[in-house]
């Protein structure tokens, strides 16, 4: 496993991260003791970033990384979760509630702190409520040592543009926006790395669209990305290899990208994960994948408020 420096956080992350939404049964059904096995694969293969959040299962995935990384050495792993978010449709930014979330996931994943909090998809609310609530919560949860660094997350990169102009970040992280059919997050990479901030890159296999198997049925992306991602996945199938993996070795390979989360409740998948980042990429397949999906290169899909929606702030 390699590992890159988090900004100026002084963290050394795993280049693979391990994103705990799968623990919460968000994409199927799952076992729990499978789900801690995971984990510890994870973490005794070279993980040793975890992410997490209240609304993944509905305070399910916390509860269950908590009874996992209970058994084991708090200084083996960092641990980041979220606030704010906590339903489809249920979001509070109020100072009191981010207060009181941080305490509740410190219950359920049995520490005394988190490593980095993550204010989680901001782009559904307006911004003042980030900038009048949210914001002073932070900085009071860093000074009482239950937060040591936040950020912020969400799907659009101009709200990460936005809170930056108001907020000095430690990190932030950004789903959908690294992959084999989008990679518009490099755009925002100078700013990140002018101001010393850590950048988290989620989803590398876009929420699932980048594999054999079918999409989610809440997946929001396009008919016609759905249906390119899926002719790539079968073009690789073809080659007798996986694109999930050409994913992985894709969105890691990038040192200007400090880690990506996938997220697994399967022991066998995260070792494959793990292995594939070892793995030299075919760059033959690399090629004829990304001309594939030539036609909805850097497409993606609505999130949140409209405003947010719009490219840049700046």
């Amino acid at each position: 496993m390699k590992y890159r420096q988090l900004g100026k956080t002084g963290l050394d992350v795993s280049v693979l991260s391990f994103g705990a939404s799968s623990l919460g049964s968000v994409f199927r059904e799952t076992n729990e003791a499978e789900s801690i096995r995971t984990v510890h694969t994870a973490i005794d293969l070279g993980i040793n970033l975890f992410d997490v959040s209240p609304f993944y299962g509905l305070t399910k995935a916390e509860t269950v990384l908590g009874k996992a990384i209970a058994q084991l050495d708090r200084e083996r792993f960092i641990l980041t979760t979220k606030a704010g978010r906590y339903g489809a449709e249920a979001f509070d930014f109020s100072k009191q509630r981010i207060l009181a979330s941080v305490d509740e996931s410190l219950q359920r994943l049995q520490t005394d702190y988190i490593d980095i909090l993550y204010l989680h998809d901001i782009e559904f609310v307006p911004f003042n409520e980030i900038l009048e609530g949210a914001f002073p919560a932070l900085d009071a949860l860093k000074q009482s040592g239950k937060i040591r660094y936040f950020g912020v997350s969400g799907l659009p990169v101009a709200i990460f543009e936005k809170a930056l102009a108001h907020k000095e970040l430690d990190s932030v992280l950004s789903y959908c926006h690294y992959s084999l059919n989008d990679t518009s997050l490099l755009d925002l990479v100078p700013l990140l790395e002018q101001d010393g901030v850590g950048l988290v890159n989620a989803s590398p296999l876009s929420m699932g669209l980048l594999s054999t198997r079918p999409a989610a049925e809440w997946h929001p992306a396009s008919g016609e990305i759905q249906r390119l991602c899926k002719q790539a996945a079968e073009h690789c199938a073809s080659k007798g290899t996986e694109l999930a993996k050409l994913a992985v070795q894709y969105a890691t390979a990038n040192e200007r990208i400090p880690t990506t989360l996938v997220s697994t409740a399967n022991p066998d998948n995260i070792r494959n994960n793990i292995a594939w980042t070892d793995e030299p990429m075919d760059t033959e397949l690399l090629q004829e994948v990304l001309e594939i999906l030539a036609p909805i290169h850097n497409k993606s899909w609505i999130s949140g408020r409209p405003e947010y929606n719009e490219k840049t702030y700046l």
